[in-house]
């Protein structure tokens, strides 16, 4: 898999995956990072990727011409943007965009991009919550390493993933290590006893719990048969 970041700041992204989980991908040749700065397909003589908006408001935007001559240099890919008009970002958009080759990044800047850049070029918007940052680079990285996490090799014990949280829609169960009491508190004692069918009835239970205390509204869209409460 490729991941292409439109940024004005490359090195903002790359070091991010450079060590870790990712850094061992991109060893193996499973993602490949690169970046892009619009600033190279400026037609000014001083790199301008900015202006001020047409009809008036505060701040700049991102030129259409340097980032749509950006992505198009890239080639087939798949394009997306982030920004608070997105549907929020989840697992089932991860799981989903990991089957693909190419993505694309737009990490926006200033006070955005000019809309015709999302209207021509752009293939999905997400938004990863209800909050500004000062760049896209952040947002876009923090999807790049979900989408990441979910092709087949990258991660060490891919069956790691079926117990996460949002799987089937519910948190991940309380873990617990070593020593059995910390502070006064014990592990649950059906934990050490090592029958797996009563752990595992104790860890659904454990995570419905969770779910309905944490996220309550992720709780009342439970439909998955196999998280049901046991009494």
């Amino acid at each position: 898999m490729k991941f292409n970041f439109i940024t004005l700041f490359p090195n903002l992204v790359t070091p991010y995956f450079s060590d870790s989980i990712l850094g061992r991908a991109q060893t193996s040749g499973l993602i490949e990072i690169n970046c892009i700065n619009p600033r190279d397909f400026t037609q000014n003589k001083h790199k301008k990727v900015d202006e001020y908006m047409i009809g008036g408001g505060a701040g700049l935007l991102m030129s259409a011409q340097p980032l749509c001559d950006a992505i198009d240099s890239i080639g087939q890919t798949h394009v997306i943007y982030l920004t608070p008009a997105g549907k929020k970002f989840n697992q089932n958009d991860a799981k989903r965009l990991a089957k693909l080759e190419n993505i694309s990044f737009i990490c926006g800047r200033y006070e955005g991009i000019d809309e015709r850049v999302i209207e021509s070029r752009v293939n999905e918007v997400f938004c990863i919550g209800d909050f500004i940052l000062t760049g896209g680079e952040l947002a876009a990285m923090s999807l790049c390493d979900a989408i990441s996490r979910n092709i087949a090799g990258v991660l060490g014990n891919a069956n790691s993933l079926d117990i996460e949280s949002f799987e089937n829609g519910i948190l991940e169960a309380p873990s617990f290590t070593k020593p059995n009491i910390f502070n006064g508190s014990p592990v649950p004692s059906a934990f050490l006893k090592g029958n797996h069918s009563i752990i595992n009835a104790l860890k659904n239970h454990m995570a419905l719990c969770k779910t309905r205390f944490f996220r309550p509204d992720l709780y009342q869209t439970l439909k998955s048969p196999n998280f049901k409460e046991k009494r």
